[in-house]
């Protein structure tokens, strides 16, 4: 019985001698080696990007006992963390990243839903090692980043490159504010020297216009062209929708970024160079469409004497409409196809804006017109006539002329004859 007693004592010193080893001993204190090497842990040796304490044997600096024996016999935990969630974390990693926004899973001090706790085949102990954008797609809707065109940074699975994992000061985790971040790459557009502003551009206000992550639409816009301008420009849009005449370089394509440009301009409008000569890009080149081939106007122009008004100050606008009109060639007002229209009220209100209407309404005048025989009104007389009135391009010519008053030398058009015109000025009129 003595013996038995000496027996147990002995295995009692023993055992107590070896837990103290362990608790004094490299094995915990620098626990790497003892813990890897044991045949619990050697799983964590062969982790390609350890946690630094794990690579440093500093096991200790996460965990603690909680018990003397370890393993103890028939299983269950002996060790336990030496604080919880992201109390543990900011023992090294303090403090952590603050902002006005903090990403959800910091905030809730979940620091393993993005990170692994011991190490990882990527950087940073990413849970998801091959793509920062696999990892960020676990949470995140993957519709927003799956459109047909994608944001670069998208496509390279470089979420950071615009977003703090942590938190910021800025909305959405930007690292900058919004346009600072675009045009930290963008930089062509940083420094614009132009007196025109797109109205978003200067309020920095980028996702006005572009989605940041994908889009089906090209160059990542918000919306379809013209469907995205109208929904700034909504009276633009109204008119152009219900307008029986629409400007081929906006319908055709949808494309406003033909005559506009998106993000600044030295021209009024953003158009994309001086208004005359942004038209004449289109008007001013031979149409080889066999269906209403585009008049060249820069051939009908050269080296003419005498310019309409509005078009020797390059103001094509001041007649046509830009996007889409009630009349014929987007005419700012009503004026008759027909070679033959008499004057009545509303008829001719195109060419009446400009020039004095009372030419027309009244068979005798000194003081309205020149055009005169004494003081017979010969405007009255040619487009008034109630039987066979002609429309003004019976003698004027749109844009220029080499006679004065735009009188076409070379005769007014009808058919396919030019009829002469021998206009001869008069003290009375011509």
């Amino acid at each position: 019985m003595e013996k038995d007693r000496v027996v147990d004592t002995t295995g009692f010193l023993v055992s107590l001698l070896l837990i103290l080893l362990l608790l004094m001993g490299p094995g915990m204190g620098k626990g790497f080696a003892s813990c890897v090497t044991a045949d619990c842990h050697q799983d964590l040796a062969r982790i390609a990007r350890p946690h630094a304490p794990v690579a440093e044997g500093e096991c200790l600096e996460c965990h603690q006992r909680q018990v003397p024996e370890h393993p103890r016999k028939g299983g269950g935990k002996t060790f336990s963390l030496v604080a919880a969630g992201a109390a543990l974390c900011a023992n090294c990693h303090d403090p952590l990243p603050k902002g006005k926004v903090t990403h959800a899973p910091v905030a809730e001090g979940d620091c393993l839903s993005c990170h692994q706790a011991h190490g990882g085949a990527g950087p940073s102990l990413l849970e998801v090692t091959d793509s920062q954008e696999k990892l960020c797609l676990e949470c995140h809707e993957e519709d927003e980043f799956g459109r047909k065109y994608v944001h670069g940074p998208v496509g390279s699975g470089a979420c950071t490159q615009c977003h703090n994992p942590h938190a910021s000061d800025q909305p959405a985790l930007l690292r900058q504010p919004s346009r600072k971040l675009c045009l930290s790459c963008h930089q062509e557009l940083s420094a614009p020297e132009a007196a025109v502003l797109h109205q978003p551009f200067t309020a920095k206000k980028c996702t006005s216009c572009h989605a940041p992550h994908s889009s089906s639409q090209a160059r990542l816009l918000q919306k379809k062209y013209p469907d995205l301008c109208f929904s700034c420009h909504q009276e633009v849009g109204q008119n152009y929708k219900k307008s029986k005449v629409k400007h081929l370089a906006l319908y055709k394509d949808d494309r406003c970024g033909n005559c506009h440009a998106s993000h600044f301009s030295s021209q009024p409008g953003l158009l994309q160079e001086k208004e005359m000569d942004l038209c004449l890009t289109c008007h001013g080149r031979d149409d080889r469409r066999k269906a209403k081939p585009l008049k060249n106007i820069k051939t009908e122009i050269a080296g003419k004497k005498h310019l309409h008004g509005p078009l020797a100050e390059g103001r094509c606008s001041a007649c046509h409409q830009p996007h889409g009109s009630e009349n014929s060639r987007l005419l700012t007002g009503s004026y008759p196809e027909s070679f033959y229209a008499p004057y009545r009220d509303g008829t001719y209100d195109f060419c009446l804006s400009c020039h004095e209407p009372n030419l027309l309404r009244f068979p005798d005048t000194t003081i309205y017109t020149d055009f005169r025989n004494g003081k017979q009104n010969l405007h009255y007389l040619h487009v008034a006539n109630r039987r066979k009135g002609r429309s003004c391009r019976a003698c004027h010519q749109a844009h220029a002329s080499n006679g004065v008053k735009l009188v076409n030398e070379e005769g007014a058009t009808f058919g396919d004859w030019k009829i002469p015109l021998r206009l001869a000025l008069t003290s009375t009129g011509g």
